[in-house]
């Protein structure tokens, strides 16, 4: 039973939804997911590239699954997904009971395309809709990453009815482009005669702002560009559904895509851990929150209410990073390229564990 007292369960109240940006199979296999479902009011999940790198790379938990796999004659790829399924479909049946109580708009878990996919538009539409057929979960999002070539793959699986979260995002423009692509989706599918109710979410990554712009930032600005531009982007999005081309879609039974907010954990320890958790209480919006970030929140959390949703705040602070030499324009560019480069990296990383965890078990056999 969850305490109404717990700093989560006061996120929860503002309509704020509590996701845990983590996923392996001893957390499933231990009941702790199911404990933090229970407890800590968490009632969806998400996964990327470096999860998984963590989860299969070390361990044995993977082994048997690994080396089944590779005895077929399965590549470091396709053993990838065939295990990242296995977790996350286990994942979504502990949030199905969430996903039919709120109508399919929660309990989500989230796999990703093939990161090196992120400039390839027909790719990432193709693998998109091939894992989502394979999980076969209704609750399952799949994650494409929200860049130039990957906004016209969005429009695209909206339109054919597969739910995405769109990753990597960072500013306000960049989540105008990934709405009015979910838009056009919607439109389509309305235009076709199809139920325009399709779900999304929209992840806007924080903390990367405040780590971007430490060197630039004097002292009294530090670690306030990333909760602002969540403001600005919240505004934004506030907006967007209040327009009429919106509130027809909603008419016919459309779905708003959710702003997401994402790396919302601290690195630096003089900071508090819980510190974005507390400022972007929000309703109608998904915080994903790493494990430790989610412990330390439950434990000492210091929620601040709702964010202030008219944006006012959020410019001051932004004006006073641009007025110190911060590009806010550039600087998005540069984290969404940056961070498109890390889930690179970490794919690399995870193909290479597999491929010698594949290995080192056959010459075991």
């Amino acid at each position: 039973m969850t305490n109404p007292a717990l700093p989560t369960a006061r996120l929860a109240a503002l309509g704020q939804s509590l996701w845990l940006d983590n996923i392996t199979r001893t957390l499933l296999d231990s009941g702790t997911l199911a404990r933090y479902i229970g407890d800590l009011s968490v009632t969806g999940l998400t996964s990327n590239p470096t999860i998984f790198e963590k989860a299969i790379g070390t361990g044995n938990a993977y082994d048997a699954q690994v080396a089944e796999l590779a005895a077929k004659g399965h590549s470091a790829e396709e053993i990838f997904f065939a295990c990242a399924i296995s977790d996350l479909t286990r994942a979504a049946e502990l949030f199905a009971d969430i996903h039919r109580r709120t109508n399919r708009v929660d309990g989500w878990v989230s796999l990703e395309v093939s990161p090196l996919l992120a400039n390839d538009t027909a790719g990432t539409v193709a693998q998109a809709v091939e894992l989502h057929t394979r999980a076969g979960r209704s609750n399952l999002y799949i994650k494409v990453p929200g860049t130039p070539e990957g906004c016209p793959a969005i429009e695209e699986l909206i339109f054919r009815g597969v739910p995405i979260n769109v990753t990597l995002l960072f500013s306000r423009e960049q989540y105008l482009a990934c709405v009015e692509a979910y838009t056009r989706g919607i439109e389509r599918r309305v235009a076709a005669g199809l139920d325009p109710f399709v779900c999304s979410v929209a992840s806007v990554f924080v903390s990367r702002w405040d780590r971007g712009t430490a060197k630039t930032l004097p002292a009294n600005l530090q670690n306030t560009v990333g909760i602002a531009m969540a403001g600005r982007v919240i505004k934004a999005a506030l907006d967007f559904h209040a327009t009429p081309r919106w509130k027809a879609l909603a008419a016919k039974g459309a779905t708003e895509q959710r702003v997401l907010f994402a790396s919302t954990g601290t690195k630096d320890p003089a900071l508090s851990p819980s510190l974005y958790c507390d400022a972007l209480g929000a309703p109608n919006t998904v915080n994903t929150i790493p494990e430790e970030t989610l412990l330390a929140v439950a434990e000492k959390g210091n929620p601040q209410g709702a964010m202030a949703s008219d944006g006012v705040a959020a410019e001051r602070a932004l004006a006073a990073a641009t007025a110190a030499g911060v590009d806010l324009a550039k600087l998005a560019e540069t984290l969404q390229v940056e961070g498109r480069d890390a889930f690179n990296k970490s794919w690399a990383d995870l193909l290479g564990k597999i491929g010698a965890k594949r290995e080192a078990l056959a010459a075991a056999r």
